[in-house]
């Protein structure tokens, strides 16, 4: 079975964080999908950034977050500031 940390953009403590929202492996990410982790991922870290929301689509996907196409980015960024909101 594929570990967290074999997913490109997870490293150890993004791979902590997600195991302290209940996300253990890359299906149940893929499942609850980048906006929900992130969201469960700032719920223990308020500091969680846009890259962190990045990175985990990034990692759905199988790519570096900096490959992510542009609109992707935009929409994730727009979903990024309407949180922050809240």
């Amino acid at each position: 079975m594929q570990q967290l940390t074999d997913l490109p953009n997870i490293g150890q403590k993004v791979a902590a964080q997600l195991n302290l929202a209940g996300i253990k492996t890359p299906e149940e990410l893929r499942t609850t999908g980048s906006k929900r982790a992130w969201l469960a991922i700032r719920e223990n870290d308020p500091n969680a950034c846009c890259n962190r929301l990045y990175a985990l689509e990034g990692a759905i996907h199988g790519v570096p977050w900096h490959d992510l196409p542009r609109s992707v980015k935009e929409e994730l960024r727009a979903f990024y500031q309407d949180a922050q909101r809240v």
